[in-house]
């Protein structure tokens, strides 16, 4: 499986679509809520969204449908980032709801050269996130510095970082 990809690896126009979906569960929401301190009440107390809100019931918090995404376009588009330099924009457009499904679909926009190093690249990219409907719920833009093809290959390979697997010692017997 592709875990991310290099400069040279993206193209202008290219979309990702980012399989599988995830289908957002009560419990997500209210934990996302809790963990990052977000005590709403529209996202947390749904006696109070149904008869208080237009919405009539919770409202997933916007911020966990954009880190599902993000998430979600890791291996397709930054699983072999550098950093992540800059989120130019972020944009909530419709509500989800509890037991509603998110697909994420990435499109590269630009990528440039870096101007200061030769063995890496920032790729301008948009991600936008439906619901299981094809109701668009998020979108946004961020920049990615990715690393060349020779910055992969001057620092061991694709996983230098991961241990080969020890094996047993052979058995030798004598006769």
């Amino acid at each position: 499986m592709q875990f991310g990809r290099t400069y040279e690896e993206f193209e202008v126009g290219a979309v990702y679509k980012h399989w599988p979906g995830k289908t957002v569960t009560e419990y997500d929401d209210h934990l996302f809520c809790l963990l990052t301190m977000n005590h709403h009440p529209l996202h947390m107390d749904s006696n109070y969204a149904e008869k208080t809100t237009d919405f009539g019931k919770n409202v997933v918090v916007g911020n966990y449908i954009y880190s599902l995404l993000l998430g979600m376009s890791v291996p397709d588009v930054s699983g072999k980032a550098i950093a992540n330099l800059e989120v130019e924009s972020l944009k909530h457009v419709a509500p989800t709801f509890h037991g509603d499904t998110i697909y994420g679909e990435t499109t590269v926009l630009d990528k440039t050269p870096s101007r200061s190093r030769s063995d890496r690249g920032i790729v301008y990219v948009e991600t936008k996130g439906y619901k299981q409907d094809g109701t668009l719920v998020c979108v946004f833009r961020r920049k990615v510095m990715v690393p060349t093809e020779t910055y992969i290959k001057e620092r061991g390979g694709e996983q230098p970082g991961r241990p080969e697997p020890i094996q047993p010692p052979s058995k030798n017997v004598e006769k």
